[in-house]
């Protein structure tokens, strides 16, 4: 059995802290009972545990204010980016609020000598008994077992904060979150796949065959996308996120030589590998994943470069340890200041909520946690994500914060909307990865964090061409995959409608009201029988062919499907528009939602099919934005005239 908390598994602790004082509230609480993990005993008061709070940064409050002045086109500002060194600068926490919690603790019996702080003043650290932190927090903490490994953690089912404390405080590790099963988009799941009947490759340049198998030609044709230049700037490469997945050189040049001639075998990423990470692996070894997102991207974007950001050792990546954190050692690595904390010799993120680096188990990495290793790409296309169910709230906050902070620096970030109409994956929680009993709709993280360029799919029916128009992804289960596939799209349950978006929102609800009761707000999830949070941030944002992908895994032909394949695609329009803006002598264009929406012309709308789930249709497509294919894919001639009208 393996242990995720920093302190060993013993009995029942002592009661203390355990009734909440009059002049504390909720910070945070676990929205509903985990059928994965089973609460077991309390931890004992005596064991030591590591507490980590972290801070609320300063100027939050107009960090929307700031990323639009320099991301939309009416702003005279626009693609003025900051530095690195602005960002850490504006954002850190206040001295009010580091006195504020520091006073708290030292109150409530917390020497001063024992408190730590990361230099970014991001992070308070310090040592305690269990018995202190329930003390501290008015909590209570347990262990729980995985139903299914035997493998326990700790957690809360909540805790409290003073008042005064609270406004100044993201939230505590550990808390209230439990880990997961997977981290990939998929949830668990491989990307979608299958046999196709034909077994030899279609023929590259034809176009005769795109509503049977995308292949690169399907993919510009669909889109406009010329043939790319011969020269390139040495410093516009693609990002793309991988992790517990991995591509085969051998896959790549399969699939060079099946379909695009052009580009020399053996071409590969450049490796930016985080925290202990590896990559290509042996073809029996090959990931569907990677091997999707280079095979879509490298048509369009070559002879660009691609850089490969892929994360962590072994034992995390492929889960051999359970965390419940995403995207941290990831972001860790772009911004040195993200990096959560060093103190008492040891520096990473959370045991149970984020690697922990050093690894200390057989075969992990030894290296210290990778912070502000790597320059961002303009552009950095994922295809993972879980749902907003999955992570507490002020976790989730946190690090659509630093994808802000990203967008101000210039870089575009473009997520996959996920497979499952508007509900999570089969089994997130309920049987059918709905909310409640069932039938709540289930919003995706990071897609709903409104600093994110969110990618939904589209498809070709059975005996259209490119030029017949493509409709919403969504395939029946048994036809052609295993299971059920449908554009991901809804409403978030944390966020409200951007105003660059509010437009959209409120002409799709009035000409295209969809047949649900709603509920307002997310404190009031399912109120009134309602599915969805009409206040709530719409996504995706856009969309782009994600079903029937021509490509090669593990050696064998396949077709393959998902908002997987959407990403990439969509990023490498953009990779693209950006190489002709430098060609220009401009920049990059960072957070793109804001000029996407002004000049919802420049893409194709997508207006017929549906996103199933929870029991229903879903949602439908329609003229304008919709919350199944967003403002339409790239159409690549429009979006360049665009793009390069701007400063």
């Amino acid at each position: 059995m393996k242990f995720l908390s920093p302190f060993v598994v013993l009995s029942l602790a002592t009661l203390s802290g355990a009734l909440p004082a009059s002049d504390h509230v909720v910070h945070e609480k676990r929205s509903g009972a985990s059928t994965l993990w089973q609460k077991a005993a309390r931890v004992n008061g005596t064991e030591n545990v590591i507490v980590r709070i972290g801070l609320t940064q300063n100027n939050l409050d107009r960090g929307y204010e700031y990323l639009m002045d320099v991301s939309d086109s009416v702003s005279p500002n626009y693609g003025k980016f900051w530095t690195p060194e602005k960002v850490a600068e504006t954002f850190a926490p206040s001295n009010e609020t580091v006195t504020a919690v520091k006073q708290w603790l030292i109150e409530g019996g917390v020497d001063a000598s024992r408190l730590s702080q990361t230099k970014n003043k991001a992070w308070i650290v310090f040592n305690a008994t269990t018995a202190e932190a329930e003390t501290l927090l008015h909590t209570q903490y347990y262990h729980y077992e995985n139903a299914v490994t035997g493998l326990t953690t700790i957690a809360t089912d909540q805790y409290r904060l003073p008042q005064s404390v609270t406004q100044h405080v993201d939230y505590i590790k550990p808390g209230v979150v439990l880990p997961l099963t997977s981290r990939k988009r998929q949830a668990g799941r491989k990307p979608l796949r299958y046999q196709p009947s034909k077994k030899t490759t279609p023929n590259p340049s034809s176009l005769a065959t795109c509503d049977e198998a995308i292949t690169p030609a399907c993919v510009a044709a669909l889109y406009k996308i010329p043939v790319a230049s011969k020269d390139v700037s040495p410093n516009n490469s693609l990002g793309i996120f991988e992790e517990g997945d991995y591509y085969s050189q051998e896959d790549l040049d399969l699939f060079f030589k099946n379909f695009t001639r052009w580009i020399p075998s053996g071409t590969h990423p450049k490796p930016a590998f985080i925290d202990g990470a590896e990559a290509p692996v042996p073809v029996d070894e090959a990931g569907a994943e990677s091997d999707l997102d280079f095979q879509l991207a490298y048509p369009i974007v070559y002879p660009q470069a691609i850089t490969l950001f892929q994360n962590d050792d072994y034992n995390y990546a492929s889960e051999e340890i359970y965390t419940s954190g995403f995207f941290n050692t990831f972001l860790d690595a772009l911004d040195g200041s993200y990096c959560t904390y060093c103190a008492d010799g040891e520096c990473g993120d959370a045991s149970g909520l984020d690697p922990v680096y050093p690894d200390t188990n057989q075969g992990g990495y030894t290296g210290q946690l990778m912070c502000g290793t790597y320059k961002p790409t303009n552009v950095i296309s994922i295809s993972y994500g879980l749902q907003e169910d999955d992570l507490p709230e002020y976790y989730q906050k946190r690090q659509c914060n630093e994808f802000l902070k990203l967008g101000l620096q210039g870089t575009s970030i473009l997520i996959a909307s996920g497979d499952d109409g508007v509900a999570g994956p089969p089994g997130d929680y309920t049987d059918d990865g709905c909310l409640g009993n069932g039938t709540i709709f289930s919003p995706a993280f990071p897609n709903s964090c409104p600093w994110v360029t969110n990618v939904g799919a589209t498809k070709l029916y059975p005996g259209y061409t490119v030029a017949d128009g493509e409709s919403a992804a969504y395939d029946p289960i048994g036809d052609p995959y295993s299971i059920a596939y449908a554009s991901g799209g809804g409403f978030s349950n944390i966020y409200p409608i951007p105003s660059y978006q509010a437009a959209a929102v409120a002409e799709y609800f009035n000409k295209h009201n969809p047949p649900y009761p709603y509920y307002k707000g997310a404190a009031k999830i399912g109120k009134n029988g309602g599915l969805y949070n009409r206040l709530g941030r719409g996504y995706p944002d856009v969309a782009a062919n994600g079903d029937n992908i021509a490509m090669f895994n593990a050696g064998e032909y396949i077709l393959e499907g998902g908002t997987s394949a959407s990403t990439p695609i969509f990023s490498s329009v953009i990779n693209r528009i950006i190489e002709k803006r430098i060609a220009a002598g401009k920049g990059p264009v960072g957070f793109l939602n804001p000029v996407l929406y002004r000049n919802a012309d420049a893409l194709n709308d997508i207006t017929n099919g549906t996103n199933p789930g929870c029991g229903t249709d879903g949602f439908s497509t329609a003229p304008g934005w919709d919350p199944v294919t967003g403002l339409g894919t790239p159409n690549f001639p429009k979006l360049l005239e665009v793009f390069l009208s701007l400063p």
